[in-house]
């Protein structure tokens, strides 16, 4: 595979490569995927949408559904797998994207609408990124605050943390 640099003109120097959009200058770099989520913005039809403060509301309570209204698997496997590839620069979706990702072999109504959250919120974030200043010490500090007493899905729960 050959891959390219193409260099925007218009945007003051910035870089696109694999949709990532990526803009080096002597202090810092910043890599976000705005175009990229226009893009699937558009391509899903959400791009006139309510904006949100989170990709996930707070009362939401997914399980299977099993008495749910069953919905397009295609449709919903594009948007779980375009979003799967926006994680690269946004991990702050990373948790809502895998848990949905989960519903894909019993689709129901309730699940797409669930997803669709993600993108209202990506309407209102599109120009988050990552950012990284020129001699910032970088300290790697994670943590995980989750409540795990309100998910139905499965008895025992193993959670893995990664960090990348």
């Amino acid at each position: 595979m050959h891959v390219r640099w193409v260099r925007n003109e218009h945007d003051g120097g910035t870089n696109f490569f694999l949709r990532l959009q990526i803009k080096q200058t002597k202090d810092d770099i910043f890599i976000n995927q705005g175009k990229y989520i226009k893009d699937l913005l558009k391509r899903f039809r959400l791009e006139h949408v309510k904006e949100a403060d989170t990709p996930m509301r707070t009362s939401t309570k997914l399980d299977m559904d099993e008495n749910g209204k069953n919905e397009d698997i295609t449709k919903y496997r594009g948007m779980i797998g375009s979003l799967l590839y926006l994680t690269i620069s946004r991990p702050n979706i990373m948790f809502s994207v895998f848990l949905y990702a989960r519903f894909q072999a019993s689709l129901k109504e309730s699940h797409v609408s669930a997803v669709k959250c993600i993108f209202w919120y990506l309407h209102g974030t599109i120009n988050l990124g990552l950012w990284y200043p020129k001699g910032y010490e970088l300290n790697l500090i994670s943590f995980l605050d989750m409540d795990l007493r309100d998910v139905k899905l499965i008895e025992n729960i193993l959670v893995e943390h990664v960090t990348f």
